[in-house]
């Protein structure tokens, strides 16, 4: 293991090198680690960023290191990094050991799913480059929209908070549902409903059975293409969910999912987006 490590290490800083003008700069891994790094105005710092950085716009056009928990050690140290910001979940575990043990300043960055999460996460990124008063200002702001969209939201639902059942994935009718302790679970919560399931942790296949037994009022997805995405009339004419008070009511929100799901800048507006989609109001 010891002799693949230093293989894999050598390959890496080997690799001819990307983004030239930026060599030296920081490379972000994690869609809201970016975010935070160009809230605090220090954007024109990254060398590269990950494929979940898509916001803002101008992130698109850094150089892509690949995704978050796929990652390879030479794509990362191609750019020739003074700093790698990375989200604590980034993988997989050999890559993190080889960029551990680069010589390279590497801080993994708290992902959790609440308000006080948000604004650990901004003080880590803002510690980080340097502008801890910034980051300080932004976590306060972050928070206070938060509370705030939080407490509208609780508002909204009064004593009868609507059952929001979140699918990951509907590919080949099979539904791939949040449980308890994901992001989707926590923001479902933060937007004054219930997740319609809490058995288990984490994502798993739901039987039809147990979408008729979670009896969702609305399904919650992410927007997004390709043989994951699933056409609103598709997904209403599956049994199970055609069974359901949502399939009946055609009640499904659909969001980006960085926006949704990220925990960065943008946690407070998105709750107040989804709040008003599930209450109409």
């Amino acid at each position: 293991m010891r002799g693949l490590k230093a293989a894999l290490l050598a390959l890496a800083l080997a690799a001819p090198a990307q983004a030239a003008d930026k060599a030296g700069g920081i490379v972000s891994v994690g869609g809201a680690i970016t975010e935070i790094v160009f809230a605090l105005g220090a954007g024109d710092r990254l060398a590269a960023r990950d494929a979940t950085s898509l916001y803002p716009e101008a992130a698109q056009a850094l150089p892509d290191v690949g995704y978050l928990r796929a990652l390879s050690p030479e794509g990362v140290l191609s750019v020739g990094p003074s700093l790698i910001l990375a989200d604590q979940g980034a993988g997989p575990p050999e890559t993190m050991e080889v960029l551990k043990a680069a010589s390279i300043p590497l801080v993994l960055i708290p992902d959790v799913y609440s308000a006080e999460g948000v604004a650990a996460k901004v003080t880590a990124v803002g510690a980080a480059i340097g502008e801890a008063e910034k980051a300080a200002a932004l976590a306060a702001e972050v928070t206070g929209r938060i509370t705030e969209a939080t407490a509208q939201a609780k508002a909204r639902a009064g004593d009868t908070p609507k059952r929001v059942l979140f699918i990951l994935s509907a590919a080949g009718g099979r539904i791939m549902a949040s449980g308890s302790g994901t992001a989707a679970d926590a923001m479902i919560a933060l937007a004054g409903a219930e997740n319609a399931v809490s058995g288990f942790e984490g994502y798993k296949p739901l039987t039809d059975e147990a979408i008729l037994a979670a009896a969702p009022d609305a399904i919650l997805m992410m927007e997004r293409g390709g043989e994951h995405d699933s056409p609103v009339d598709e997904l209403v004419a599956l049994p199970a969910i055609a069974a359901t008070p949502a399939g009946q009511a055609r009640a499904v929100v659909r969001m980006e999912g960085l926006y949704l799901l990220g925990f960065g800048p943008r946690t407070g507006d998105a709750v107040g987006e989804l709040s008003a989609a599930l209450y109409g109001n």
